[in-house]
């Protein structure tokens, strides 16, 4: 695979091709579709096959169906660590490689903290069951907020505090800024601060969003009586999650352009200096 992935970077090369020409090759075509997919564009080196973008939906699904099934708190921690420890491990290899650091190693700092974040993280997942057994709440309405209204809003901020974690040295540290023609003019926390806040929110409305509406769904497909089974009733549960993750995959990450915009007024006094350009560019990660 990583020698198609050469072959690939190779041919888009001989072509000479710009962004401002079509690629109306198909060969060429479906060579950059391949290098995009599987290179990161900072450290051109090859991104892991489980952790590509085409990847992300398949490889999260089972995750996030079987925490929503869950009812016991420890098992809930357990897949929520799963899934967390998943999809952080994909914003690490997937964010801006600009970042360095000096006396220590950047990438291990990062692991520390995904660590710290993902624990901390299915923690909070697991929480409103350990809080309901602990006080035995059996109430329909406690069971109403905690196993229905409470894990959506609680995995969309738990995913979006984790990825805001993993890559918060690209606002400590900042990221590379380039004008229109790819010349770096500069590293600004700025630039940074916006492009991790962007991935955080696009994955708290991923995730939200993915947990929230196929309850709902459900909500309305047993008022309506038009399942009664317990096992038909979990089979829809299962096709809503996958049905609503598969949509909201392409939304979340499109929310936000890759190639991300700043503003010449929003950036650092030694960056406006160095650059007449209005807006400048930089690469938000996924």
């Amino acid at each position: 695979m990583q020698d198609e992935i050469k072959r690939a970077r190779l041919l888009i090369g001989t072509k000479e091709k710009t962004l401002s020409e079509p690629l109306r090759n198909n060969q060429t075509r479906q060579a950059a579709l391949l290098s995009l997919s599987s290179v990161h564009p900072d450290t051109n080196n090859v991104i892991p096959v489980l952790f590509r973008p085409p990847a992300f939906a398949p490889m999260a699904l089972p995750w996030v169906i079987v925490s929503s099934l869950q009812h016991q708190a420890k098992s809930a921690f357990f897949f929520q660590f799963v899934f967390h420890s998943y999809t952080t491990a994909f914003t690490l290899l997937n964010g801006n490689g600009t970042p360095k650091a000096e006396g220590y190693s950047l990438q291990q700092k990062q692991i520390f903290y995904g660590l710290g974040a993902i624990s901390y993280a299915a923690c909070v997942g697991a929480l409103p069951l350990i809080f309901m057994n602990r006080y035995t709440l059996k109430s329909p309405l406690a069971q109403l907020i905690v196993k229905k209204i409470l894990p959506a809003p609680l995995l969309g901020l738990t995913s979006a505090f984790t990825a805001a974690v993993v890559r918060s040295p690209e606002f400590e540290h900042g990221i590379e800024v380039m004008d229109r023609n790819g010349k770096v003019v500069g590293v600004s926390r700025n630039a940074g601060e916006k492009a991790v806040r962007e991935t955080a929110l696009s994955r708290a409305v991923l995730f939200g969003t993915t947990f929230l509406l196929p309850e709902v769904l459900v909500h309305f497909v047993q008022r309506a009586k038009l399942v009664k089974n317990p096992r038909a009733l979990a089979a829809v549960r299962m096709f809503l999650i996958t049905s609503v993750l598969a949509g909201m995959v392409p939304v979340s990450l499109s929310m936000f352009s890759q190639c991300g915009e700043i503003k010449r007024a929003d950036l650092e006094p030694e960056i406006l200096s160095s650059t007449e350009e209005p807006e400048l560019f930089y690469n938000r990660g996924i």
